[in-house]
């Protein structure tokens, strides 16, 4: 195994999935896929659907078994970072639970790991107003709209300070302004947090605006055709999506693209 430099904390080498469909058939899901991540980078993993995208986030994740090559995190297997509780997960669903409090929800995983109880209350408080929701620490999940609804689970995957927080398409089911906010929200609490970010999504524009590299991957079978470095300046406001610059990196990754449209 080559040495991983001091500021690399997840190396993916020559990873390949392949597994069963309905018919018993085999299906390669990724092949080949190379891949260096930086401590505090926020690196998007962009492509269609059927493209390899979130197998390759549950691989990193220990949810899904590489069948060929390996993945390190900090000379770690994902199995071990994952027994050490070191990922935080934001799925596209914030799967909230309806009969417990905003704030009981972001405690949850607390409680798992066996936090006492002042330590995990102040910690949701303090999640709580990261994401602007602090008044709202005693409403249920059912008197919440969407956008407020997945900031709860963003306040709950950082809350167990985790090295990583994997997210999977978590703004896919939101209109378009209320993704805006959570765009500058996401980002804000990235800057103070410095976690390493990686985020699937097939939305260039939001690749582009949230990264500072973007994984291309192309399907069939799911390998990663490009890396695109976003090298817009930092904080980023909306403002920047109608500059020039952003819009040739936009430019940039969808002709990056090999296979078909994103």
């Amino acid at each position: 195994m080559s040495a991983q430099t001091d500021d690399v904390e997840i190396v993916v080498k020559d990873v390949g999935v392949t597994f069963k469909d309905n018919a018993g058939n085999d299906v390669q899901a990724l092949t080949g896929v190379n891949l260096e991540i930086k401590k505090g980078e926020f690196v998007s993993l962009l492509g269609p659907s059927g493209c390899g995208k979130t197998t390759l986030l549950r691989a990193i994740a220990d949810l899904q078994e590489p069948t060929e090559g390996y993945i390190r995190i900090d000379g770690m297997t994902p199995k071990e970072v994952r027994l050490q509780q070191k990922f935080g997960f934001v799925f596209q669903q914030p799967v909230l639970f309806d009969f417990r409090t905003v704030k009981k929800n972001v405690e949850l995983p607390l409680e798992i790991m066996y936090y006492a109880k002042e330590d995990r209350s102040r910690r949701a408080d303090e999640m709580l107003e990261m994401v602007g929701l602090s008044e709202f620490r005693d409403h249920y999940p059912n008197q919440l709209s969407g956008g407020m609804q997945q900031r709860v689970n963003i306040a709950r995957a950082f809350g167990i300070r985790p090295d990583i927080v994997l997210m999977d398409e978590p703004f896919s089911a939101l209109d378009e302004f209320t993704k805006e906010k959570l765009y500058e929200d996401l980002l804000r609490i990235w800057r103070s947090t410095n976690k390493t970010i990686l985020f699937v999504t097939h939305n260039i524009s939001e690749a582009v605006f949230l990264s500072d590299r973007v994984c291309v991957l192309s399907p069939h079978p799911g390998r990663l055709s490009a890396v695109v470095d976003i090298d817009l300046p930092r904080p980023r406001t909306l403002d920047l999506k109608e500059t020039q610059k952003f819009n040739e990196l936009v430019t940039k990754v969808r002709n990056s693209f090999e296979g078909g449209s994103v």
